[in-house]
């Protein structure tokens, strides 16, 4: 199924940055169509659905009730369903432990939240022009944290 629109995931408990995020995406000039999730379960339940559109990217915030990014990650790698869609770890924390964890277990990005929203607006542009075929060929992790 081929659309016209890039498919994008928030998973986050944070009803401010979930704002946010969708009004940066209304601002950018991509057709993108953005779905978000309170909690990583709501997430689960959605990409498990079989009539749910899979995400091109998806955004993970690490610290959510009930089920976390991480866990989020892990069970997104073990499915053959899911484990093909790009994954940008979206979260306050910028601790070296949290990086390589998320690395480790598949994620293709970590972004630091950042606090101001035109700053936001270009994470999230770059975010989902990046050629994911070729950042994810050979994953370093120099390339795995995103600064700005």
């Amino acid at each position: 199924m081929t659309t016209d629109f890039i498919n994008i995931c928030l998973a986050d408990d944070d009803e401010d940055d979930r704002l946010f995020f969708t009004d940066a995406f209304e601002e950018l000039k991509i057709n993108t169509k953005v779905s978000t999730f309170n909690d990583g379960v709501e997430l689960m339940n959605y990409l498990n659905h079989e009539d749910s559109v899979l995400p091109n990217v998806l955004f993970l915030d690490l610290n959510m009730p009930k089920k976390n990014g991480v866990e989020c990650l892990l069970e997104i790698k073990k499915n053959e369903k899911l484990n093909d869609i790009a994954i940008a770890i979206y979260s306050t924390s910028s601790s070296e432990e949290h990086i390589e964890e998320t690395f480790i277990n598949g994620a293709n990005i970590y972004i630091k939240k950042p606090n101001d929203f035109d700053n936001l607006k270009k994470i999230l542009s770059e975010v989902v022009t990046i050629n994911w075929q070729y950042h994810t060929s050979g994953l370093n992790k120099d390339n795995f944290l995103m600064r700005m």
